[in-house]
């Protein structure tokens, strides 16, 4: 059974990561296991909003709630077509965590699916090459648009 480690979190669910799911799992028995980064963005503490407004969820918690309702989501649609599939949510750098799970586990190839360059942090902050320096495994990468929102 071949296993795959997906880094991705906007982009689940979008045309271009799913196709390339689907041409994996159409090779035969696959797993997939999902590392899904929260994405953070600017004014993520409550200590930047004005006290009356501290009933309002910070943008962490929001960004982290997001990450879960897509990766269940993906979870589901892969289980229903009968694919294995598991996954985490993540700190918004995910090397670590990719590289405690390539020592840990076997996997026969990582996919970090990105938003185009125009619009991906993942991509100015190198995040393919950084995966690929901590994988001895080949690592491709899927630039798409993001999924359906949730």
């Amino acid at each position: 059974m071949a296993v795959y480690l997906i880094v991705a979190n906007q982009t689940i669910g979008g045309e271009q990561l799913t196709a390339r799911l689907d041409e994996l799992a159409s090779a035969g028995p696959t797993t997939f296991r999902f590392l899904v980064p929260v994405t953070d963005t600017e004014g993520t503490h409550q200590w930047d909003y004005p006290p009356v407004d501290r009933l309002i969820p910070d943008a962490h918690r929001i960004a982290r709630v997001l990450a879960e309702a897509r990766l269940e989501h993906e979870l589901a649609r892969l289980r229903r077509a009968g694919i294995e599939a598991s996954g985490e949510v993540v700190d918004a750098l995910p090397v670590d965590r990719a590289q405690q799970l390539l020592q840990a586990e076997h996997v026969d190839g990582v996919v970090v699916s990105t938003l185009p360059r125009r619009l991906s942090r993942w991509l100015f902050w190198d995040l393919p090459h950084r995966i690929a320096g901590v994988a001895d495994v080949p690592v491709t990468h899927v630039e798409g648009n993001a999924g359906p929102s949730l």
